[in-house]
Formats: structure tokens, C-alpha cells, sequence
């Protein structure tokens, strides 16, 4: 008898939250081939110096490290509004962060942030923060 597969768990980018303060979030589809899908239901993605740009009106996920391939390019799958909204927030001075890579049954989706950078003394209230809440102090 076959044992049935645990669901993938999700990829999560924690250097986003980290470095950027993170506030709309957006959930995209992606253009996998068949052995990335694979790649990324094996746990062998990492979000780890991804970016989000656009060209031509349309989202890529650059920088995707897929087992011991790496900097693979990838579309992702939004409408016009949202690609529009994105320009305009990144025009602002945002930055589109990839924060979460969802596998699930049927489908990849990729989870996308608008994100203000951080400065140094604001990563340190970060850190002071986080320690406080589990009670290292």
C-alpha cells in the first residue's frame, strides 16, 4: 500500500518581514514548467534574494533558486489593475517583495507584498521587539 504524500508546506520569505515594512498583499499564479512544479512540491525552492520587477506591463519573479538550479526568471499571472496598482505604488517608491511560495493541490501561487525598506535603527526595534514578546528581557 502506498502511503498518502503530506501536503507541501509553504516557502515563506522571513528576510522580507525583516527588512521591509510590509503592507498590501496580493496572491499571484505563476508559469511553472513540470519539473519546477516538482522542484517546488519537494521543498526545494528557496525565496531567499528574490525580487519582484515588472517589464512590459507584466510581473517576474527573478532570482528563484529551484534545487541546485538558480536565478531562474518566472511570469507571474495578475490582472492589468493589480499590475497597474503595483507601477504606481513602485513609482511612489515601494518595492514589490515576494513573501510566501503557497503549493497547494492543484496550484502555485506565489504571495507578493508592497514593501517599504527599513532603516537600520527601525531593524533594531524589530529585534528589541521580537526578544520582548518572547521574554529574553
Amino acid at each position: 500500500m502506498k502511503k498518502p504524500k503530506k501536503p507541501a508546506a509553504a516557502v515563506v520569505n522571513r528576510r522580507a518581514r525583516y527588512d521591509y515594512i510590509l503592507t498590501d498583499k496580493l496572491e499571484t499564479g505563476m508559469v511553472l514548467t513540470g519539473a519546477q512544479v516538482r522542484l517546488i512540491r519537494d521543498h526545494h525552492a528557496q525565496l531567499k534574494g528574490t525580487y519582484v520587477t515588472i517589464r512590459r506591463h507584466e510581473l517576474w519573479l527573478l532570482g528563484l533558486t529551484l534545487g541546485s538550479d538558480t536565478a531562474q526568471d518566472i511570469k507571474l499571472l495578475a490582472t492589468k489593475k493589480q499590475i497597474t496598482q503595483l507601477e504606481r505604488k513602485k513609482v511612489e517608491g515601494s518595492t514589490v517583495v515576494p513573501v510566501e511560495l503557497l503549493p497547494g493541490k492543484r496550484h502555485i501561487k506565489l504571495v507578493i507584498a508592497i514593501g517599504q525598506g527599513k532603516k537600520k535603527y527601525d531593524k533594531r526595534e524589530t529585534i528589541k521587539k521580537r526578544d520582548l514578546d518572547r521574554g529574553r528581557y
